[in-house]
């Protein structure tokens, strides 16, 4: 049975979506945090012959997000130079990514991916999949108001021309953060939801998909996952099941991770971990930003539904796939081997 069959246990788990605590991160505040003295390691680090590459990972991976804000606020204030440019100036590759996305604010970060993801030729789907399909609202608008003050422009507005068909509209809707966020459940509404959904999809000819658009993307956390079991009730299949065989392409990549947000976060974000490093080649960029941005909300439970999944424990995945400076700072910010 896959982990997303058990929908027994999904109703009374907590959601990351929703939970604003950060107990489940392995980052947090360094005790005894004195910015100047964060500063004066760092610029011995970078302002020397050759940067030491081991000072700056213990600084930047054993601070909290919040404490690298102060850090880079200090060292502009004493060098006239951002550190992000230092840092920029003086490591390169992934390595670099990885530092820049540390000291980089978190909904310009998520802000920059987004950009990233949408810039040149041709727009790269998987990323902002990602990026909308686990954000919550709250950080969805942060993104957004960050995206207005460096570009003078709607993120939503550049989307729409970069994203089309029933894709777009639904990662528009995502886009929008405006999910409801109520946290009842109204069980009627959500069996009349699961018909719906079953009408429009395994009961007719074609599917309805602006019904499971309208549906997936707007109502709160825990009344969809009283509607996944209705929905698996009625039809016998898992809506994961019904959207695999129904449709294809980004859309049904979307939906499916939407529907597996919705059960679980940290089980997404280890699928995602898992697949950036099977195969040939490693991607590294996929790494650098799930492991930034879940540092200090969920990665302690992420790394368990890793090892749950897997059996093996990411700490050692990393070890074997990524080296060097960028290979040490990730396995920092993940933690420890479980």
């Amino acid at each position: 049975m896959s982990v997303w069959d058990d929908l027994d246990l999904l109703l009374d788990s907590p959601s990351s979506l929703t939970v604003t605590s950060n107990t489940r991160g392995t980052v947090k505040d360094h005790a005894n945090f004195k910015a100047e003295d964060d500063v004066s390691a760092l610029r011995k680090a970078i302002e020397g012959l050759g940067t030491t590459e081991k000072t700056v990972i213990e600084v930047l991976t054993k601070r909290s997000h919040a404490q690298r804000q102060l850090i880079a606020k200090a060292y502009e204030k004493a060098t006239g130079r951002t550190l992000v440019a230092d840092i920029e100036g003086d490591t390169r590759g992934d390595f670099e990514d990885l530092l820049v996305a540390l000291v980089t604010p978190t909904a310009v970060y998520d802000c920059h991916e987004v950009m990233k993801a949408i810039k040149g030729a041709g727009t790269t789907e998987s990323i902002l999949t990602e990026i909308f399909a686990s954000r919550s609202n709250r950080q969805i608008k942060a993104m957004s108001e960050t995206y207005l003050a460096e570009t003078g422009r709607l993120m939503i507005h550049d989307l729409k021309s970069e994203v089309s068909g029933d894709y777009g509209k639904a990662l528009l809707v995502l886009a929008e953060g405006k999910r409801d966020e109520s946290t009842s459940v109204d069980a009627a509404k959500a069996k009349a939801d699961a018909k719906a959904l079953y009408e429009a999809g395994e009961k007719k000819w074609g599917t309805d998909e602006d019904k499971f658009i309208d549906i997936l993307c707007h109502r709160s956390i825990p009344q969809l996952r009283q509607t996944l079991v209705e929905y698996k009730n009625l039809s016998k299949k898992t809506l994961q099941e019904s959207i695999e065989s129904e449709m294809s392409g980004n859309l049904e990549k979307l939906l499916v991770a939407v529907v597996k947000c919705v059960k679980s976060v940290p089980v997404y974000f280890a699928e995602r971990l898992f697949k950036s490093m099977k195969g040939l080649g490693t991607t590294e960029s996929t790494l650098t930003r799930i492991l930034v941005s879940r540092s200090e909300i969920d990665l302690l439970d992420i790394r368990t539904e890793y090892k749950k999944l897997f059996g093996e424990s990411l700490y050692s995945q990393l070890e074997s796939e990524v080296s060097g400076s960028y290979g040490d700072a990730l396995k920092h910010l993940c933690g420890k081997d479980d």
